[in-house]
C-alpha cells in the first residue's frame, strides 16, 4: 500500500510554512494547478483564487512571512484514491504580532500523478477576522435573525 499523496502534499507544506524549505512542496504541485482559499482578501491579500504553480509557490511564500503552525487537528477525514477533504483546526501564531490564532478550515483537494491539481479551502472568516482584529465583530441585527 501506497501512502496517499495528501500526507505527502502535507508534511511538504507544514515544512515550507515553518521552515522555508520550499523544496520539496515545489516538487508535489502540478503545472497548472488551481487553488482556491476562500476568506476575506481585503485583510489577507495570499486568500483568492490562483492558477498555476509559480502563482501558488508565491501564495506559500506569502503565507510563510505572515504565520507558524504550530499545532493542527483533523476532525474529520475522506481519502478517494486522488482526492482528499477534511475539517481541521490549526493553531497558529502571527508573527508580525506574535498573537496566537485558531483558525478551523475546511478543504477539498485533487492530485494527479502525485501532484496537487486543485485545493479549495474555506475558512471559518468570521473568527478569523475577530482573531486578527483583536475584538469582536458586532453584526447588524437582520444578520443575527438569519
Amino acid at each position: 500500500m501506497t501512502e496517499h499523496s495528501l500526507w505527502r502534499f502535507s508534511r511538504a507544506l507544514h515544512r515550507a510554512i515553518n521552515e522555508r524549505q520550499f523544496g520539496d512542496i515545489e516538487a508535489l504541485i502540478d503545472e497548472d494547478v488551481e487553488w482556491s482559499l476562500y476568506g476575506p482578501v481585503e485583510m489577507f491579500p495570499f486568500f483568492g483564487a490562483r492558477r498555476g504553480k509559480a502563482a501558488v509557490l508565491d501564495v506559500i511564500r506569502q503565507i510563510a512571512e505572515n504565520v507558524r503552525v504550530h499545532r493542527f487537528d483533523r476532525e474529520t477525514i475522506m481519502l478517494g484514491a486522488d482526492s482528499a477533504a477534511s475539517m481541521m483546526r490549526y493553531s497558529l501564531t502571527a508573527l508580525d504580532s506574535n498573537k496566537p490564532i485558531s483558525v478551523r478550515l475546511a478543504h477539498f483537494a485533487q492530485f494527479r500523478e502525485g501532484r496537487l491539481r486543485s485545493l479549495r479551502m474555506l475558512l471559518d472568516s468570521y473568527e478569523l477576522v475577530e482573531q486578527a482584529l483583536g475584538r469582536p465583530l458586532h453584526l447588524p441585527k437582520i444578520a443575527l435573525s438569519a
